[in-house]
Parts: structure tokens; sequence; C-alpha cells
């Protein structure tokens, strides 16, 4: 444990001279998103530790295999968090793979997503370079762009081996409600109470309840709970297991989908069993429909569709990428990994 950033290099030089493919993890919660990839798996686990802390600049700096709930538990001693509220998959996630997956939780919408809070990283290149991108602080600019791309990059890009967030003070008050209401009065209700600037930090609807959770200073949210009503949310634990996919809707054998649409899309008549979370804008899907039929429901709303997960693989699980697009990536994936040595195809075929 610790340092292992010249290992992981030595590793990715080999790789590199012996054409081999590798595919970095960390706790391997998030493999089963994506395309496959026939590669060497390389473990960052043993690379971890917090480099830095400063609670008093609300930043901090950690290896790419430490363990998320380290880092969460070494912010909350200090009163402090990772806003993005990042799941934790199969019960712990990595901070390489979970910034490489760009996945965050229900606070997201109200808070920013995890490309939001990187300051900085350091990745090892397909050339087999350990460069340092952005730094430590919001006024530190050169390569802070480069360093936000690392986010949902699933690892396509280099091999993340350190990362810088910003971090926030954690709420001093929370409260969790939930209101019977159908999805459309849920859509209009949360438009209103966001126009109104209530401190809303979370909303998530299905099976005809609204949930959601106000946050804030206490005058604020107990002025949020006079004004909504509704009933407390009695499952202390609802926004974890919402966020690790832990609640009875994930269950089940059925595809799971992920449709992210406008937040203010009206409900959308869907084939199959729905969960709307991020007030609207992240819809949880169960369906069996073909993925065609999917993507054009999504697309009609100013969306996407990405399948999630599911018994057979998915030849293209992302939302393909329109031509310019694309170019783009390929130009991206070029620059940084010439020779295809990092998850070449996971997220698309041509990159």
């Amino acid at each position: 444990m610790g340092d292992q950033a010249e290992a992981l290099l030595e590793r990715v030089r080999a790789a590199r001279a012996h054409r081999r493919p590798l595919c970095p993890r960390g706790t391997g919660g998030k493999s089963h998103l994506g395309r496959p990839v026939d590669g060497e798996v390389l473990d960052t686990l043993g690379h971890s530790g917090v480099v830095h802390y400063d609670p008093s600049e609300l930043v901090v700096t950690a290896r790419a295999g430490t363990r998320v709930s380290e880092l969460i538990a070494t912010l909350a001693e200090q009163g402090q968090m990772l806003p993005f509220e990042p799941p934790l998959f199969g019960g712990d996630a990595s901070v390489g793979g979970m910034v490489a997956s760009g996945l965050a939780g229900p606070r997201r919408p109200w808070a920013g997503s995890v490309r939001d809070f990187v300051l900085g990283t350091r990745v090892i290149t397909g050339e087999g370079q350990h460069l340092r991108f952005g730094g430590e602080v919001m006024k530190n600019v050169a390569g802070y762009d480069l360093s936000r791309l690392m986010a949902g990059s699933f690892g396509c890009l280099g091999l993340i081996t350190e990362v810088s967030f910003k971090v926030l003070p954690r709420p001093r008050a929370s409260r969790s409600l939930q209101l019977r209401l159908t999805g459309e009065q849920a859509r209009d209700n949360i438009l209103g109470w966001r126009r109104r600037g209530l401190p809303l930090s979370a909303a998530c609807h299905g099976g005809g309840l609204l949930r959601i959770r106000l946050e804030g200073n206490q005058g604020s949210v107990d002025a949020a709970v006079a004004e909504i009503g509704g009933e407390p949310l009695e499952d202390a634990h609802y926004w974890e297991k919402l966020r690790d996919q832990r609640l009875p809707f994930f269950d089940g054998a059925k595809p799971l989908w992920r449709l992210s649409l406008p937040p203010a899309t009206p409900v959308l008549d869907l084939p199959g069993a729905l969960l709307s979370d991020w007030g609207g804008a992240q819809r949880w899907l169960k369906s069996d429909a073909d993925t065609d039929t999917l993507r054009q429901l999504a697309a009609s709303a100013g969306g996407s569709a990405t399948r999630f997960s599911g018994e057979e693989p998915e030849d293209a699980p992302f939302q393909p990428l329109p031509a310019p697009l694309l170019r783009y990536h390929q130009t991206l994936k070029a620059r940084l990994d010439p020779d295809r040595i990092f998850n070449p195809g996971r997220l698309y075929a041509d990159l």
C-alpha cells in the first residue's frame, strides 16, 4: 500500500512495448459498465492513500486506489464532504474508478457533477509518461480542462494515479419528506420549489411517491418543511440505497437503462418500470424493450439512453456519438493513447 506510481508506470511501458491492452481496475464495482474489453487487468488498489488535505482551503488530494469510503470518513472528521455524493457499488469504490466513471448520486443536480469538483490529476499516458494536469487550487488553470476530461472517460484516455478535489462543508441541517403525487404533479412541484430557491438536495419519484431531501442551515430547512408539508421519510438510509442501487426497484433480471433528460422533461410513456431521480433529469427504467425504441424515445425528449446492466452484453451500451464529436474523441485518444493500450473499445468500438 502507498505510492506505487513507478510500478504502475513500468506496467504501462511493458504493455506498450508488447502491444498488450490494459484494463485499469480498482474495486471492480463498475466493471459491468461499457463494452467488454479483452485486456490485462491493471490493479490500482495498492496505489492508495490521502496525499494532502487542507480543510481550511477545502482541498484534498488522494491516490487512485484510495477507497472512497476512507476519503469520505477523512472529510467527515472535519465536517466536510464530496458534494457529488458518489455511489459505492458493492459496498465501496476507489477514487480512480469514481472519477473514471463520472457517476454521481442524488445530490448531483443541486451540487454539481464529479468533473465540477476535480481540480487536478496525475495520469500515466499510453506513451508511458506520468503527467500532472491542473493543480490543487481553482486559480491554477493550467491543464484544468484536461483533468476534467478524465471524469467519465472510463479509463480510455490514461491511467489516473492521483486526483485533487474541491470539497464542501457538510450541511448543518437535513430533513427528508415524502408526498403522494403523480409524476406530473411531482415535476411541477419540483420546478416551482427550485424557482423559489428552496434548499432541495435530492428528489426522487416512484410508485406514486415523491421523496425529497432538504439541506442547508436550520432556519431555511425548517421554513421549507413548513411550506412543503408532507410526511417524514421513514427510511433513514433511503438516499444511500438509491445512490448505490440497493432499493427493491433495482432487483430482478430485466435490463436496467439510464435515461438522461432535460430537467423540465414531462412524464414520458416508457415501456417498463420507472424510477425518476435528479428531479426528473435521470430516469431509471427496467425494460425488455429494444435499444432503438428506447433511444428514440430519449432522443425525442432531447436526452440519451444508456444500458446500465443486463444479462446479455450490449454492443453499444452508451448513446452513439454524433460524427463530429466522435472525431474529437478519436483525436484525443490518439494524442494520449496512440497505441490503444487503455480500455480499447470500452466506451465505443472506434475508441
